[in-house]
């Protein structure tokens, strides 16, 4: 059985509204969860996260396949009460607390401006490390954003990066 499962994602990219898929913990956020949980281990979860963007989603067991090129970096955002909306109100900076196990980005998270076509992005996720790593939380959208050259840089509007682990 899988324990902390279900996520609930609202996305913006690149301005547009977007809406997401059911996410999930990865395995390796899963089992995380439970030694910290359950067998009193530290998490031990990363100062800064890094958002990624993916043509291919990731499962809860392998890595799907991450954009490349053309600029594209994974965007950083500390861990921390500022970074990431515990009540769901832009600006509150209160630890969650009866939201559901809700939370979402304070601030607008922008990638770089694509220099090369990036293709069409069908997923998005957390991870512990600039490049490669781990990756913690993964969710597909519900509606694809093709990137390609040219285009402005894709952004998650605050408030817009949403996510609630439900079990």
């Amino acid at each position: 059985m899988k324990f902390l499962r279900t996520f609930t994602v609202g996305l913006l990219l690149a301005l547009s509204a977007l809406t997401a898929q059911a996410g999930a913990l990865t395995d390796y956020a899963e089992n995380k969860v439970v030694d910290a949980l359950i067998r009193a281990q530290a998490i031990g979860t990363p100062a800064t996260w890094y958002v990624a963007l993916y043509t291919a989603c990731p499962t809860d067991s392998t890595a799907g396949t991450e954009v490349t090129g053309g600029s594209y970096a994974r965007v950083s955002v500390t861990a921390g009460l500022t970074q990431w909306v515990g009540t769901q109100s832009a600006g509150s900076t209160t630890a969650s607390s009866g939201t559901g196990g809700m939370t979402s980005n304070n601030a607008t998270i922008t990638f770089p401006a694509p220099t090369a076509n990036w293709g069409t992005v069908t997923c998005w996720a957390l991870t512990d490390a600039s490049t490669a790593g781990n990756i913690w939380i993964f969710s597909a959208l519900t509606v694809n954003k093709t990137i390609n050259n040219g285009d402005a840089a894709p952004s998650f509007a605050t408030g817009a990066a949403t996510f609630q682990i439900d079990n």
